[in-house]
């Protein structure tokens, strides 16, 4: 049995004594160090430390320029924040999805979601269409039914979702849920922010 460990980087930086971004980076392990848990281990804590860099490095002098100016300008201070958290499914397949935020200023930040689905056995990761062997048209079927659900509320939705949803559709986004596979696009893909990310269970 794979025991999932939740990992975590966090800190505050300050600049002119103000803490100006803040991050919170969730990462998982996995306790056995066999060598089929290796790579999971060592992908997903590079995925964390990618984030940690961009966030002490690009994000932080972002944030001293948009602090300078806020300051000279009388605007508030504003806190740049990273926010990556994830949702795990175990077995002999991990499948798992993480979202993250950053908050860069303005009305809102953005929530971009990635997702991996790992043979534990193997120890690699695997594709959307180790799942429908034999189906050579395995993805027309998705998106017939995706464009099935959608036609339930069409309102939440943007216009001419049909052709967004055979343009934005990326076959690496997917993961495992205990109802089907879940299908995901990210935010504006083919709703607007309000709507969130849409997830479609097939």
């Amino acid at each position: 049995m794979n025991y999932i460990i939740k990992n975590l980087l966090e800190k505050e930086l300050v600049y002119d004594g103000e803490i100006i971004l803040k991050y919170h980076i969730e990462y998982p392990s996995i306790e056995s160090n066999s060598s089929e848990n290796i790579n999971f281990n060592y992908y997903n804590k590079n995925l964390a430390l990618e984030l940690q860099n961009k966030s002490e490095n690009e994000l932080y002098k972002e944030a001293i320029e948009t602090y300078k100016y806020n300051k000279e300008n009388g605007y508030p201070i504003m806190v740049y924040e990273v926010y990556r958290n994830f949702e795990i499914n175990t077995n002999n397949i991990i499948s798992l999805y993480a979202d993250e935020y950053i908050f860069q200023g303005g009305a809102h930040g953005n929530t971009i979601r990635t997702s991996q689905t790992w043979n534990m056995i193997a120890g690699c990761m695997i594709n959307l269409e180790s799942f429908f062997k034999n189906q050579p048209y395995f993805i027309i079927e998705i998106l017939k039914e995706i464009n099935r659900q959608i036609a339930k509320n069409p309102e939440i939705y943007f216009e001419n979702t049909c052709n967004l949803v055979l343009n934005t559709f990326k076959p690496k986004n997917f993961y495992l849920t205990y109802n089907g596979i879940a299908i995901y696009f990210q935010q504006y893909d083919i709703a607007p922010y309000s709507s969130g990310i849409r997830v479609f269970i097939i």
